[in-house]
């Protein structure tokens, strides 16, 4: 693949706007007549009203246009469509999962927000808010699915459709990918960034052995005064502890926000110990115990019926001062396997999609490791599609944000990879980035020969956890043929 110019990077592009124009003033025509003074207009019943237009975010404020509105589950979404539209869009499914009761409007305006360099590209842009808060990866995937075809149903049928997920929301486009993406014309490729790859049964293991590992040394979470509870609940149903009281209670075991000098002996040993068994970063410790903690109650009490999909029986933790004490008095427990089965059917991958996936991750990224990047190439090589898939890694350290100019390359390499044939490598997706770079200045910093270690270097496997994918299409097939299967939406 060419170094792109950021300009003319691709040939016929002013064809694909003129066709991106022509469809979008017809959509925009339709849109409006059917709708005056922004106020939403009911249709039949049962169906959604058509979009509602609403302010861009600052950055695309005199570049592009933006809708609201709401889908017939109730999904919010939002949708940008720049002036100088190519013609394709970009369909965003957003990390979490958030913890509230129902959809948050704000959710997919900020991501809109977040990741505009897409629509600073020429990408129309669509993304769901989902139907509300909590763990459901199949119920995000179909309101992702949902958001595409309304945004097809009012602005017309783009030329290409791209899938992007960043952190969680890579788990919910690459199922997406796999559940609809041998539509006709639905995707034509897909992009993962940050993502969280490993599946719901085997991706949250280190925040189990996290909230494990912490309770026995800590022992105030709960405290013995409380009420008891296994910790595979993450909190008890009821509880009235907040991330506020969570961070104190993490501050007075290991001094976290403290300065080193600042903390006792205990309260260091305690830290040294825990993050040595856990592989967890320090500077995200406490986000990944609010995960176990807050995000495992609602995956628990209100998603499986109180049934608890975890296990650490087999698992031996090494590299604090004391492992035997430690093996021989953390708190052990075995999956439901409905639970198991359940969420595993719910968000585990089983690597068969037909279409492109390039993925982007930062080495260092202290929330999705680099790692989760070895799970998804092995699932794909276990069903067999490896040849659709490649990796590109980058020096940055962050989670919830990569380099501008990385998202532009990426989307340019996807979109050649689509229209070709040919997969780009590594190599030249790094040495088309400068040429994006010279518009947005964020920096390149990928590193093409970079490959990460397996899975379970990072994550302890549990008996039987080595071998992707953790779920296979048949092993899918067999269970969608349960009723009730599965996480409710």
């Amino acid at each position: 693949m060419t170094t792109p110019d950021h300009r003319t990077r691709t040939p016929g592009r002013s064809a694909r706007r003129r066709y991106g124009h022509a469809v979008l003033t017809a959509g925009l025509a339709a849109l409006f007549l059917g709708s005056l003074g922004n106020a939403p207009v009911s249709h039949a019943s049962g169906t959604p009203a058509p979009p509602t237009a609403a302010e861009c975010p600052p950055r695309l404020a005199s570049t592009a246009r933006c809708w609201t509105g709401q889908d017939d589950n109730g999904a919010h979404w939002t949708t940008a469509v720049p002036a100088d539209w190519n013609g394709s869009l970009v369909v965003h499914a957003h990390g979490g999962p958030d913890l509230g009761d129902t959809s948050d409007p704000e959710r997919s305006t900020g991501d809109l927000e977040r990741f505009a360099v897409m629509v600073e590209e020429g990408y129309a842009w669509a993304g769901s808010a989902y139907r509300r808060g909590g763990y459901g990866t199949r119920m995000a995937a179909a309101d992702t699915e949902n958001v595409r075809r309304l945004f097809t149903e009012h602005f017309g049928r783009p030329g290409r459709t791209y899938l992007h997920g960043q952190s969680w929301g890579g788990n919910v486009a690459a199922k997406t990918a796999e559940t609809y993406g041998t539509k006709p014309g639905a995707y034509d490729g897909v992009l993962l960034t940050n993502g969280v790859l490993g599946g719901g049964s085997r991706g949250y293991d280190h925040r189990v052995d996290l909230r494990v590992v912490y309770q026995y040394y800590c022992r105030n979470h709960p405290r013995p005064t409380e009420p008891q509870y296994p910790l595979w609940k993450g909190l008890r149903a009821g509880s009235t502890l907040t991330s506020a009281g969570l961070r104190a209670r993490l501050d007075e075991c290991t001094g976290l926000t403290s300065a080193p000098a600042d903390r006792t002996a205990l309260q260091q040993r305690n830290l040294d110990d825990i993050l040595a068994v856990t592989r967890i970063p320090e500077r995200s410790l406490e986000a990944h115990l609010r995960f176990a903690t807050f995000t495992f109650r609602d995956l628990v009490t209100s998603r499986l019926d109180g049934r608890n999909p975890f296990g650490n029986q087999g698992v031996r933790y090494t590299g604090s001062h004391d492992d035997k004490a430690l093996n021989a008095g953390v708190e052990r427990f075995a999956p439901d396997p409905t639970a198991r089965r359940d969420l595993s059917w719910d968000s585990d991958l089983t690597g068969k999609v037909n279409l492109p996936v390039l993925t982007l991750h930062a080495i260092d990224d202290p929330t999705a490791f680099v790692e989760h990047e070895s799970a998804y190439r092995a699932t794909l090589h276990g069903a067999g599609r490896a040849g659709n898939l490649v990796q590109t890694f980058t020096k940055e350290s962050e989670h919830s944000g990569l380099s501008d100019a990385e998202y532009a390359t990426s989307l340019a390499a996807l979109d050649t990879w689509a229209r070709t044939g040919r997969a780009p490598t590594p190599r030249t997706v790094a040495a088309s980035c400068p040429a994006f770079d010279a518009t947005y200045g964020t920096g390149c910093f990928y590193d093409p020969g970079h490959h990460p270690a397996p899975y379970a270097s990072r994550v302890r496997p549990r008996p039987g956890g080595l071998g992707w994918p953790a779920m296979t299409a048949a092993q899918e097939r067999a269970w969608s043929r349960i009723d009730g299967v599965g996480i409710d939406p």
